[in-house]
Parts: structure tokens; C-alpha cells; sequence
């Protein structure tokens, strides 16, 4: 074990949108690399991948896997997130963790919103990538146009270093664009055979191999002066400048194959080895870049062994029997297991557990870890994905994930009062395997909430909530938040008099209330002269009006936006007390609110929409019925994206109708912006379900 630690390192996190046939590849990679005797089936559910019950359950990947094995003398890091939209944090945070990536198509697809969206990232972290292009096996496939397709979106050159080869109506293998050779494998066997050339596929094999060695030269001076010179580049020449250009994202070498199948896999198992870049030319080119905890100052490390140690946890698995489980990527330096760490995110120290090399469902256990390995480091006490482990006496802190922010929002209701704890736990512990999960006690609403970035992201929570934790919910949608504010002054009276025997109570306040700017909050002002109300009692005339401000008088909404001032009284000199001036001052406020106009106000939020150009007329319009106000539209990346306020009570449902209308190619981000008057024709049916509401809360 120890002396593959001593290999050469690739780290690659492989990517596709859903359906594609990412996790097949993997499998097929594992099988040709001689890890497992056979490859599995998605949906058989026998992949090494997706081992957890609800990726085997729905047929498709639900959580990252990480796949460790050595293949030439090289340990791959290999890191399988999900590809589907809903999941879209865990690739994010994997490609944090690598140094290359692999995008895989299926050709008749097209480039979905996930891809889309992950591309970008790929592209803000300049990471180098190699194209897979599978599902060649199947009919009506062209490999130029698929190239072309993705050329189109974006905007890189794919070059297409296999070519596929068909025979007898059938997938026979790939042309080795390099060498001009035919490589052919099998699904029954890892073993791959070369063969040369027919006359027929030499004169166009030929022709792709000047295509790409005019590619390779004309972005490299010194190979284009030899190419020049020669009229040719030798094998080494043309590897070298397909690595440096791989590695300098000047281009996109494409591969051609069917996972299924087990064709072209070989190919670009070699490639990982011989084009991507190790951790070491990775953070050479790329240092890694953080800040000082306390200083705040610029920090870097460029990936050696011999800096001090450095890395960052980019997955946790929890399990309720295994216990918790860190995918953890070693920047720079050594880690030893056991030992005592930094964790300079949350400012303590952090001792840790065993080192594990991971194969899916499979842990071996590993003494230590250095610069470019990945490990899962056993129980941590207090570290969270995303936080930084480093050596105390030099810190440092990379940047948070940054994931994606949650869309689709539900209330939850735990099946019994005994579970409500349980539920909670449960919930919180889930938050940390997947930050892009929410949880919220609504103090308004009184509800537990829980926002995923989609149906299905929810779904899975809560089927993991049932089986990690016991805990079973119901889902309803959650209440709107709406606020009551006044649209005119008004004046009135609150004349609190009770009399027991001894001392009695008596407080008595004149208040004014009126409208504020929306967005003001709450305001009191004391106008009170000649001691018509001592000063000792004006603080608790604005404490009754506080407590009157979170039930108004149209539906029991919290009130905003008023000001409201006391300007006359009266006391007694024995029975006045504050808690008579308290009860006085929610009295004149209620009244006061109920002859000002009281109006309802609806949370309005800014939402960034993101659609295919052929769909943006449907988009528009179902944004127009759901009260929308259009703010922008703009060309972002061969979609337009949409700027909207819309209310909130408008968008419960949205990613579904969002989904329905662009099939599956949109998304979208919202946040709070404002709150605004709801038009008067929904007020009253709004007013009348919030009231009943409250009747049947209260009669419970």
C-alpha cells in the first residue's frame, strides 16, 4: 500500500449531465484499469459508484463517489458526482477537489443546464478537460456533429484524438488519431487489441492526423517553427504539445467510445495519464490560493510535499453505524493519521482519525498523506465540508465552496410530537453531508422548513431522513410570510381602568400612527408635553405598542412601515403603573391600525432566470401570469437570462412549471428584495385563508 502512495498522482473529477452515461464509464475505466473482475450495470444496480439504496432505488447517481486505483505506474484519484441538476452542489465541490476533468456526453442530448452551468465553473477555475463522447454504439450517431454541437457552447476546440470505426452496422472499435491504428475492445474482456489500418481508412486517417498536428502546432511557436521546417512533428513532439495545450486549455481533446460497450475507454484511460496534469505541475502553474486567518493576508501554496500541510474537506458521508467519514484533499505538506491539525475555518484544533483510500462502498486503511492525495479521514469532531485543516504554526484558509443557493422550499410536520427531535437531528446531520440543503424554524410562521435546490433534492433528503435517522415527515407548502402596514394617519385612544380593591390600574395614551417609506420598519416618537404622561411610563406605552406589532388587526401579520407617536394622556398618581401604560399603549395602537386603511404587504423576490433561447417567449409568459415584472434580459453563455420580481406566493411550485416549459433546460436563483402592497382583488381571499388558518391552529 505504501508505495502507491510513492506514484505519480492525477486527480479528475468526471462530469455529465443526467443520463449520459458518466457512472457506465466509470465502471468501464475500473474494469479496463483490472479493479474489478466485471463491470456492473446502472440499472441492475451492481456499479461500484452508486452503492447507496437510493441510487440504487432511482437508477441514478445520488451522491459523490470517490474511485482510487493505479493504472501505468499512476494512482488515479477518480470523483463521481451526480449529474443531475437538482445535485448540482456536489460536482461544484468536487471540482474544487481535482485537478482535470473529464466531460462526458451523450451525443443526442445536447448540452443541458447542468452541463451549461458546470462548464462555467470549469472555466472560472481554468481547470484542463478531456471530452468523452459515448453512446457511439448507438444508431444515428455523428461523432463531427457532436463535435461541432459542443465547439458551439463552449467555445473551446474540441480535437478529436479517437474516431470511431464502424463495421457490420456495429461499433468495431476507435482509430487511434496519434498512432493510426484501429484499437478494439469488449464488454467480456479488458484486454484491447491494435490492429493496423485498412487501405480504405488510410487515407482519411491520414488526413485527421494533419488536422491535428496543424491543431497542436499553431498553438505552440516552437512546434509550429518545426512543423514548418519539417512538414511534420514526430510522436514525442506531437504528445508533448497535445499536453501542454491540454493543460493551457488551448484545446479540448475529444475521445470517441460507448462505456457500454467497452470501446475507447483504453484511449482514454491513457490519456488521463499521459495529458492531465499531476498535482505538482498543477499547483506550480495554479498555486493555491488562500488568506492568512488572523492577518488576513494573501497566502499560497504551489502543491509540494515540502511546504507545511494544507487541504480542505470537500465531502462528508454520515452513516449512522460507520459514523462520519471526510473526503479530504491534501494541497500541500503531509498529514499523518491521528494526528493533531488546525482547523483554521472555525479556529480550533482538530485531531484526526484514520486515513482511508476509497473505492465507492470499499475503505483501505493508510497510514499518511501528502501533497495531491485524496483521503477520508474517520470521525471528525468539529470539521465541516469546506473547512480548511492545516498546520497551526503556518495557517491558512481557502475559500469557502461557494455552493449554490436552495429553490424549491417545503414545510415539514414530523409524523408525531416524539419525532419532532429526531426529525431535527436528523435534518441537521444531513446538512452537513450536503450544504446546499436548508433547514429553518420559520419564528413567524411557526413551521420547520426544509429548501433543496429541487423536488428530487428533497425527496432524497427525506428518504434519507427515514432510513440514516428513523424519522418520517409530511410535506405541505410552506405559509408566505406577509407583513400589515397602514396607508393613512390615524388617530385613537387607549384607556386602560381597572379597579380590585387597593391599588387599582389606570393608564391612559393618545397615539398617532402613519404610513413609512416601505423598507422604513418601525418607529416611536414621544410628543407628550406638560407631563400629561410622566416619562417613566413612555418606554412601556412603546413596549405594548412593540407586542401589538406582531399580530395586525387583517390576518394577524407582523406590522411594518408605520410611525407611531404618543402625544397625550393622562395618569394617576396611585394606580398608574407601567404595566397599565403597556396595556394602554397596544390598545391605542390596535385601534389606531384598524382605522388607518390597514393594507397587506407579499415578499417580492428577484429571480434570475436561465433559458434556452427557442424557450424565452414561454418563459416570459408564464412569468407575466405569475405577477411578474420583467427588470432585464441578457446573452449569458447561449442562454438568456431573465431578470424578475415576482412574489414570493407566486413561486412555491416554480422549478416544476420552470422545468415544464423549458423541458428540463432551465433554472433559476431567487432572493428577498422588498416587500409590496398585494393588489386589493387578492387581498380579501388571501385575508380569509390566513384567518381560517389561525382558527384551525387555534381550535388544535
Amino acid at each position: 500500500m505504501e508505495t502507491t502512495r510513492e506514484k505519480p498522482i492525477r486527480n479528475v473529477a468526471i462530469v455529465s449531465s443526467v443520463g449520459a452515461g458518466k457512472t457506465s464509464l466509470c465502471e468501464a475505466l475500473l474494469y479496463v484499469g483490472g479493479v474489478i473482475p466485471s463491470m456492473g450495470s446502472v440499472t441492475e444496480g451492481t456499479t461500484v459508484s452508486d452503492f447507496e439504496p437510493e441510487a440504487l432505488r432511482h437508477r441514478t447517481s445520488t451522491s459523490t463517489s470517490l474511485l482510487q486505483f493505479s493504472w501505468n505506474q499512476t494512482t488515479i484519484n477518480l470523483i463521481d458526482p451526480p449529474g443531475a441538476l437538482d445535485l448540482l452542489g456536489e460536482p461544484m465541490a468536487a471540482l474544487r477537489a481535482v485537478d482535470a476533468v473529464i466531460v462526458v456526453v451523450g451525443g443526442s442530448r445536447g448540452v443541458k443546464t447542468e452541463l451549461a452551468k458546470l462548464w462555467s465553473k470549469i472555466q472560472e477555475s481554468d481547470l484542463p478537460c478531456l471530452l468523452f463522447v459515448n453512446g457511439m454504439d448507438k444508431a444515428d450517431m455523428s461523432f463531427e456533429s457532436i463535435l461541432e454541437t459542443y465547439r458551439q457552447h463552449f467555445g473551446s476546440v474540441p480535437i478529436a484524438l479517437t474516431i470511431p470505426v464502424y463495421q457490420g452496422g456495429g461499433l468495431d472499435g476507435v482509430i487511434d488519431v496519434r498512432h493510426e491504428k484501429i484499437i478494439r475492445s469488449g464488454p467480456r474482456s479488458p484486454k484491447i487489441e491494435q490492429h493496423s489500418l485498412e487501405a480504405d481508412q488510410q487515407e482519411w486517417s491520414r488526413e485527421a492526423r494533419k488536422r491535428l498536428v496543424e491543431v497542436v502546432a499553431e498553438a505552440d511557436e516552437p512546434l509550429l517553427e518545426c512543423y514548418i521546417s519539417q512538414g511534420n512533428l514526430t510522436q514525442e513532439e506531437l504528445l508533448d504539445g497535445l499536453r501542454r495545450g491540454t493543460q493551457t486549455r488551448r484545446f479540448l481533446p475529444a475521445y470517441a467510445g460507448s462505456a457500454i460497450q467497452n470501446v475507447g475507454v483504453w484511449s482514454l484511460l491513457n490519456a488521463i495519464v499521459m495529458l492531465l496534469p499531476s498535482p505538482q505541475e498543477r499547483g506550480a502553474d495554479h498555486p493555491w490560493r488562500g488568506t492568512h486567518p488572523e492577518t488576513n493576508e494573501p497566502c499560497e501554496r504551489k502543491g509540494s510535499a515540502e511546504e507545511p500541510l494544507s487541504g480542505y474537506v470537500f465531502k462528508t458521508l454520515i452513516d449512522p453505524f460507520v459514523g462520519r467519514l471526510s473526503y479530504y484533499r491534501v494541497l500541500s505538506g503531509t498529514a499523518q493519521a491521528d494526528a493533531m491539525v488546525w482547523n483554521s475555518s472555525r479556529q480550533v484544533r482538530e485531531k484526526l482519525g484514520h486515513f482511508y483510500q476509497v473505492l465507492g462502498k470499499r475503505h483501505m486503511t493508510v497510514d499518511f498523506a501528502k501533497a495531491g492525495d485524496i483521503v477520508a479521514i474517520g470521525k471528525l469532531k468539529d470539521t465541516q465540508t469546506g473547512d480548511t485543516l492545516c498546520q497551526e504554526s503556518a495557517p491558512v484558509c481557502y475559500p469557502a465552496l461557494g455552493m449554490p443557493k436552495p429553490i424549491l422550499s417545503f414545510a415539514i410536520n414530523a409524523k408525531s410530537k416524539a419525532e419532532i427531535d429526531k426529525v431535527s437531528l436528523g435534518l441537521h446531520k444531513l446538512i452537513e453531508e450536503d450544504p446546499t440543503l436548508e433547514f429553518t424554524r420559520n419564528s413567524e410562521t411557526k413551521e420547520m422548513v426544509l429548501s433543496g435546490m429541487g423536488q428530487f433534492h428533497i425527496d432524497l433528503a427525506l428518504e434519507k431522513l427515514q432510513r440514516k435517522f428513523g424519522a418520517e415527515v409530511t410535506l405541505h407548502l410552506p405559509k408566505v410570510p406577509y407583513r400589515e402596514t397602514i396607508k393613512t394617519k390615524s388617530q385613537a385612544q387607549g384607556k386602560y381602568k381597572k379597579q380590585t380593591g387597593g391599588h387599582g390600574q389606570y393608564g391612559d395614551c393618545w397615539l398617532e400612527v402613519a404610513p413609512l417609506a416601505r423598507g422604513s420598519g418601525f418607529v416611536f416618537d414621544n410628543r407628550v408635553v406638560g407631563g400629561a404622561i410622566p416619562r417613566n411610563f413612555i418606554p412601556a406605552v412603546e413596549k405594548g405598542v412593540i407586542e401589538a406589532l406582531h399580530e395586525g388587526p387583517l390576518c394577524g401579520s407582523p406590522v411594518v412601515d408605520v410611525v407611531v407617536t404618543v402625544y397625550d394622556g393622562s395618569y394617576h398618581v396611585v394606580d398608574s403603573s407601567e404595566m397599565s401604560f403597556k396595556i394602554a399603549g397596544a390598545m391605542a395602537f390596535k385601534k389606531a391600525m384598524e382605522m388607518a386603511h390597514p393594507v397587506l404587504l407579499e415578499p417580492v423576490m428577484k429571480v434570475d432566470i436561465d433559458s434556452p433561447t427557442d424557450t424565452i417567449g414561454a418563459v416570459m409568459g408564464d412569468v407575466n401570469a405569475r405577477r411578474g415584472r420583467i427588470v432585464s434580459v441578457n446573452a449569458i453563455d447561449h442562454m438568456e437570462r431573465i431578470t424578475v420580481m415576482v412574489p414570493l406566493a407566486e413561486l412555491l411550485r416554480y422549478a416544476t412549471a420552470l422545468n415544464a416549459v423549458t423541458g428540463g433546460r432551465g433554472s433559476y436563483a431567487m432572493e428577498f428584495d422588498h416587500y409590496d402592497e398585494v393588489p386589493r382583488e387578492l387581498m380579501a381571499k388571501i385575508i380569509e385563508r390566513q384567518r381560517a388558518e389561525r382558527h384551525l391552529a387555534v381550535s388544535h
